[in-house]
């Protein structure tokens, strides 16, 4: 898969260095996956879920980050839409976010 966005994942980890190594196994699991279908991407990421116009919310570091993310399998693509702590999340509306750092 192609992930779209990674210097949203460096601008975060400089803020939160404890999520750095959880966010860089996430993105090459993510590089070097195939994915045809959200079950595909369950098996690499079984706490992952669906929440509408193609994102996906996956928990990063034992549910302490989330990351959203926008997966369009027919293009291998992953584009990054958002990052942050768990009580952030609490705060954003999932499908409308917009990428930010």
């Amino acid at each position: 898969m192609n992930v779209i966005a990674y210097h949203i994942l460096q601008l975060f980890w400089k803020k939160h260095a404890d999520s750095r190594q959880a966010l860089g196994t996430w993105y090459w699991v993510c590089r070097k996956a195939e994915w045809k279908s959200f079950n595909e991407l369950a098996r690499d990421f079984p706490d992952a879920f669906p929440v509408g116009d193609n994102r996906v919310v996956f928990d990063i570091k034992g549910n302490r980050y989330r990351l959203v993310a926008r997966v369009l399998f027919m293009f291998k693509i992953v584009q990054i839409k958002w990052v942050g702590t768990h009580a952030e999340y609490d705060r954003i509306d999932v499908v409308t976010i917009n990428k930010k750092p």
